[in-house]
């Protein structure tokens, strides 16, 4: 099964992730073009290699209108802490955090808000919605904008739509959190599994005073992700980054046992006495079934739309399937037996959530084998756009599948049916 594992032993930033994700694909340089053509406004990737500690590395620069967000105020593995306004409460990210620390440089930036636009969640998506991205990559920025906007609307006490974001930062952040979406898309994998994450410790100075690391949005991200904190004095984590990797995780723990094809290292600009890169491995993992936890239970007081709605949700929240099967119950009524298949780990969050969104009293557990083929995904262009194929081998069987998304992205665009589209992209022979 095609794994990358995240290594996030001096925590997380959207740069750093992108930088390190860059580094494991096939042609980093093509995977960099491709990212300067999604159309950002202004933006623009500068990939540089670098060292820390003896390691080599790339360090990712996002200019925006041909200025760096922090080139006056340097410190990219740290995020910009929130002022409010009049207007509402300003999202800052990956730029200019003030630190007590001995890391850290002070600067007096908050002169800089007064001659800058800013733009509200729902101008955040209007700005999504208009670049060249698959449907697949476009939700997962939205996804992870959204969890960002509900943390700072949960430690403001306010709601996502009086959330605001600085100009600069804004298309810094959007730059940083559309390359990780786009690159681990363009990877393929079907698992990532990431480390627990090291936070930091000390303090960060902001406009409303001096705060605890991690800050309080990113204290509201890390709910249910294994964290913790050394002697290492800083902000380690940005929220931006854990919103990506909690957007993504399949789970959090030790790294599993891989094949390995290819390591990446993303830089941050900061010098510790440890290496201040985040680490990724591409590659095979051993296991090829393993067990899967079946949940099950029945219920016959929810609607369609309460059924489809938890069973949307369950999927959200690492379900590995869930599905649905008619049946007659007590008193000859008919009803719904859910099936949510999990794995160990996430079988807790499982149960809460089943809980949570629907009405059952009960559940039961069931311990099963599971048998899985080998999976890959080629890339072929075609007249009509790339198409992505699902390569699935084992157990003396090979099998193949066209993207769904793809094709219907396809189908739309030249006002097709699905059945056309699959014989106009199909792979001709030589």
């Amino acid at each position: 099964m095609k794994t990358i594992y995240i290594e996030c032993n001096m925590g997380a930033a959207g740069d750093m992730l992108t930088a390190a994700l860059l580094e494991v694909q096939d042609d980093p340089q093509k995977a960099l073009n491709e990212l300067n053509a999604l159309g950002i406004p202004g933006v623009e990737y500068v990939a540089e290699r670098t060292e820390k500690c003896g390691i080599r590395g790339t360090h990712m620069r996002v200019f925006v209108h041909g200025q760096e967000e922090d080139e006056h105020l340097h410190d990219e593995h740290e995020h910009h802490h929130h002022h409010d306004h009049d207007h509402g409460h300003e999202l800052h990210d990956e730029g200019h955090t003030h630190t007590t620390d001995e890391h850290e440089h002070h600067h007096d930036h908050e002169h800089e808000h007064s001659h800058h636009h800013h733009a509200g969640l729902k101008d955040i998506h209007e700005i999504i919605e208009s670049l060249q991205l698959s449907d697949t990559v476009r939700n997962n920025v939205i996804k992870v904008y959204d969890l960002l906007a509900e943390a700072e609307s949960h430690v403001h006490g306010t709601t996502v739509d009086e959330i605001h974001f600085h100009e600069v930062g804004t298309m810094d952040a959007v730059a940083d959190i559309t390359a990780v979406c786009y690159l681990l898309d363009r990877l393929g994998v079907d698992r990532v599994l990431v480390s627990p994450v090291h936070v930091g410790s000390g303090t960060v100075k902001c406009a409303h005073g001096i705060l605890p690391v991690p800050a309080p949005a990113t204290a509201y991200l890390c709910r249910d992700v294994p964290v913790y904190s050394t002697e290492i004095r800083g902000e380690l984590c940005t929220p931006t980054g854990m919103a990506l990797l909690k957007t993504f995780a399949d789970s959090f723990g030790p790294m599993p046992v891989m094949r390995t094809s290819r390591i990446g290292y993303g830089m941050g600009r900061k010098d510790f006495p440890v290496a201040n890169c985040v680490r990724v491995f591409l590659g095979e993992t051993e296991e090829q079934g393993g067990k899967v936890i079946e949940l099950d239970f029945n219920v016959d007081d929810m609607t369609g739309e309460e059924i489809g709605f938890a069973t949307e949700r369950l999927l959200e929240g690492g379900a590995r399937e869930v599905f649905t099967t008619p049946v007659y119950m007590k008193k000859n009524r008919p009803g719904i037996l859910f099936s949510v298949l999990c794995t160990e780990d996430t079988k807790q969050d499982m149960v809460s959530l089943i809980f949570k969104h629907t009405t059952t009293l009960g559940i039961r557990e069931t311990k099963k084998d599971r048998y899985t083929m080998e999976r890959h995904i080629e890339r072929e262009q075609t007249p009509y756009g790339e198409v992505r194929r699902k390569i699935s081998s084992g157990y003396g069987q090979q099998k193949e599948k066209q993207e769904f998304e793809d094709l219907a992205r396809i189908a739309k665009t030249e006002n097709l049916n699905l059945f056309d589209t699959r014989k106009l992209t199909k792979k001709t022979e030589e």
